[in-house]
């Protein structure tokens, strides 16, 4: 199997501006740099995690045991995706255009594919979904046909639901999993550090408890509890709200950046990143090379399903005039 496609540093290193990820380009957040400054790295974590445990659960109005940690949202992936199928699950439902990692675990595991589409009754396999979704930005029709069976295997990634910026992101009220990676919302992509809800069924079911032993010892370390301690603060969510706004402004000027060289922004997306389709005839290689050369990267969306593509992460007016700069620079050449 190949291996996973990313946005990020790459073989070049880090890019100076970096429009391949969909980080809060307004981090990182004070607060939780802050709180990692002062974690604790000479000891282990507490193994039960009981006191980020409790926290989390207040945060979000839940009981502890519906809370289940991992080391990050890839990694609670690829753990469902076993349990599903060393629990017989043969399918899995997938978005049309979505994470890599969810078909990328479904293939390891023996699950088939297949389109969220499918009719499916929530039984027969595990049902993926994201909204926002990567990379569009829209919401997932997948979630219209949830009802209240099935919820065990239905999980419902909340990657980007922090930095919505247009309307409120929807809550399922237990008709699945929520995962939650608030590293993109912080700006803080390199602490890895993620939790998901369960649904009352899961815990129902043993499947939540089957998941929780299924994880090594210490999924989450002295970062990555620093960063979810610091996650649930008052004041960082006063930061994060605070930022919205900044990143739906600077959002508007960097599509009309796109529109200006010809690209066509695709419509419907709510977070803090958007699709733009190139020029008729444009030669996708050449242009991201070129631009990576100049400390500029975007995101190929092919990996994703849509080829002639990018996706751009949302990024301030000053990265915004480094893409432009080097757009023209490869149109005259």
């Amino acid at each position: 199997m190949s291996a996973p496609l990313h946005g990020g540093p790459d073989a070049l290193g880090v890019p100076e501006h970096d429009f391949s990820t969909n980080a809060n380009a307004c981090g990182p957040c004070p607060l939780a740099l802050q709180a990692l400054a002062q974690a604790d790295r000479a000891r282990y974590p507490d193994p039960a995690y009981s006191a980020l445990t409790a926290a989390l659960a207040a945060f979000h109005g839940v009981a502890p045991e519906r809370i289940v940690l991992a080391a990050s949202a890839s990694e609670f992936i690829h753990r469902i995706s076993a349990l599903a199928a060393h629990c017989g699950l043969r399918r899995a439902f997938l978005p049309a255009h979505g994470y890599g990692d969810y078909a990328r675990a479904a293939g390891l595991w023996g699950l088939e594919p297949c389109s969220a589409q499918g009719g499916d009754d929530g039984w027969a396999g595990l049902h993926w979904a994201c909204e926002p979704a990567s990379p569009l930005g829209g919401v997932d029709p997948a979630i219209d046909g949830w009802g209240a069976a099935g919820a065990a295997w239905r999980v419902l990634d909340r990657a980007y639901a922090p930095l919505c910026l247009a309307g409120a992101p929807r809550r399922l009220q237990g008709r699945a999993w929520s995962l939650y990676s608030p590293n993109k919302a912080l700006g803080l992509t390199g602490v890895r550090a993620a939790y998901a809800i369960a649904p009352p069924q899961a815990l129902e079911e043993g499947v939540a408890q089957r998941l929780r032993a299924l994880a090594p010892s210490w999924p989450v370390g002295a970062d990555g509890v620093a960063l979810l301690h610091s996650w649930v603060q008052p004041e960082t969510q006063a930061w994060l709200g605070a930022s919205l706004p900044v990143l739906r402004a600077w959002k508007a000027q960097q599509e009309a950046l796109c529109a200006d060289f010809g690209w066509q922004v695709v419509p419907g997306s709510l977070a803090n990143f958007f699709t733009a389709r190139l020029p008729h005839g444009a030669q996708m290689a050449p242009l991201l090379q070129a631009l990576r050369a100049a400390g500029v990267k975007l995101r190929d969306c092919a990996s994703f399903g849509l080829p002639g593509h990018v996706r751009l992460g949302v990024l301030a007016p000053a990265s915004q005039e480094a893409l432009g700069q080097a757009l023209r620079r490869y149109h005259r050449a």
